[in-house]
């Protein structure tokens, strides 16, 4: 062994020893210190002083979003978050099943390793961490090298908090200087990862032979159909494509419309701030964000910056009041490279022709060739054509009627507020839930006898009986 893996494993083991002593001193903790614990570490983030803070300097550091949308993500996903959590149980019996003799009792799962994105420094570390505290574990954050400053004010806020409630400090530790040495072995050493980011950390923290959680590759789809509030459509688009500059893996990747309505959505989301690209536009635009044949992720340079910004890079004019550009696109796959994930303020437009079958036909056409598993929505008001999407797409959330970005949990809906969206087997991932507290504890069963069951084989058997005999 080398003498700087040396360092790094020393490095990494007294983070996780701090780690085990401070869980350790909270594994005994009451369902009510275990919330007043991640109360106090909630609003160390959302003040709004501190939060006003974390978001100017995640967009100082990084380069990536705007700090008014940053500010309110940090807000609505903590503050979602902890209001989510509220009736959720993790300590002790949460679960009682008189008829089947069960009791189910919920311990810590020990020490989470957190690995953050760099387009999230800010509100995606404290975000897994009340989600790991919920649970009474430890928590050790590996930040991105880029944004590495801003998940270290994060980290600080959240150790005083914690010092506040008389909780170990070490209960949330962050990589001083990380490295993707270090990040290894900091996942081969904890109990189970949250990894959200790129395809690559992913497939780095399923392979680390350590339980993980993961998400899969982003790349929304919007359907629209004839039967469509078009201004409520139009209106849910801008909001996610242009929150924050789509750092959001939910943000619109594309918006499948169909044919009869086509051009009166187009005009709605004209009027709301796109910009439509013409043909050549649309070709340096191409060049710009996909310099590289073959590599589909965009250049870095695009990535949750302002479409002004990004219309200069590739040599075209817009109006300074554009918030978003839009590619009209009729084809799918590394041809055809708007039919990815972009990352940025690009929306790709395309049309559909006779029935819901063919726009379901596009959909999965599109997350075939990137983001199956993740997330699609339709503005519909036909109950059908809701439900047939919904059963004929590869996709863990449906999103109806509503913005994308609320399928990472809303005011107007039930799904649990998160900022790792998983994607099922279908992405590379081993659930298709929003990650949330109840995934870090374990079940104990207690399992008392009750009256035996007897199982009639005639009624279970009878009709295959009846067709092949016996």
């Amino acid at each position: 062994m080398s003498d700087e893996t040396t360092e790094v494993v020393q490095e990494i083991s007294t983070l996780v020893a701090q780690a085990k002593t401070a869980q350790q001193a909270i594994e005994s903790y009451s369902q009510q210190q275990v919330d007043r614990l991640t109360t106090a570490v909630a609003w160390a983030v959302v003040r709004p002083d501190r939060a006003e803070k974390l978001a100017k300097f995640a967009v100082d550091e990084g380069g990536f979003g705007n700090c008014k949308d940053k500010l309110t993500k940090i807000r609505n996903r903590i503050i979602g978050t902890l209001a989510d959590m509220e009736t959720v149980k993790t300590v002790g019996v949460i679960e009682e099943l008189p008829d089947k003799g069960l009791v189910k009792i919920a311990k810590p799962v020990g020490i989470v390793a957190a690995l953050i994105p760099t387009t999230g420094p800010d509100a995606t570390p404290p975000l897994k961490t009340l989600l790991a505290l919920k649970g009474r574990n430890a928590i050790i954050i590996a930040a991105h090298p880029r944004t590495q400053k801003t998940s270290l004010l994060v980290v600080e806020m959240m150790r005083e908090a914690c010092v506040q409630v008389g909780a170990p400090a070490d209960l949330i530790q962050v990589i001083k200087c990380p490295s993707l040495s270090k990040t290894q072995e900091l996942m081969r050493q904890v109990d189970i990862i949250v990894a959200t980011g790129g395809e690559a950390m992913v497939k780095a923290a399923y392979s680390s032979g350590t339980p993980a959680y993961g998400v899969g590759v982003g790349n929304s789809v919007h359907v629209v159909d004839a039967t469509a509030d078009i201004g409520d459509a139009a209106q849910a688009i801008v909001n996610a494509k242009t929150f924050d500059y789509a750092t959001s893996c939910l943000a619109d990747n594309a918006v499948v419309a169909e044919q009869s309505i086509y051009q009166a959505l187009r005009d709605e989301l004209l009027e709301r701030g796109a910009y439509l690209c013409k043909a050549e536009e649309k070709s340096r635009l191409q060049q710009l964000m996909w310099p590289e044949p073959g590599n589909a992720v965009p250049a870095v340079q695009v990535i949750a910056k302002s479409a002004v910004h990004i219309a200069e890079m590739a040599n075209i004019s817009i109006p300074e009041d554009k918030q978003f550009l839009i590619v009209e696109e009729d084809g799918v796959g590394s041809e055809h490279p708007f039919s990815g994930e972009k990352l940025s303020v690009v929306l790709a437009l395309f049309r559909y022709h006779n029935g819901i079958d063919n726009a379901i036909k596009q959909v999965n056409a599109i997350t075939d060739y990137q983001g199956r598993g993740h997330t699609c929505g339709i503005h519909s008001q036909n109950p059908d054509h809701i439900m047939r999407l919904a059963w004929s797409t590869k996709t863990a959330r449906v999103l109806v009627n509503q913005s994308l970005n609320e399928g990472a949990g809303s005011p107007r809906n039930g799904l649990p507020y998160t900022l790792s969206l998983s994607c099922g087997t279908w992405g590379g991932n081993i659930t298709t839930e929003n990650i949330n507290a109840r995934h870090f504890i374990n079940l104990t069963w207690v399992s008392y006898p009750i009256p035996a069951k007897t199982f009639d084989e005639q009624m279970l058997f009878s009709r295959h009986w009846e067709e092949f005999g016996r």
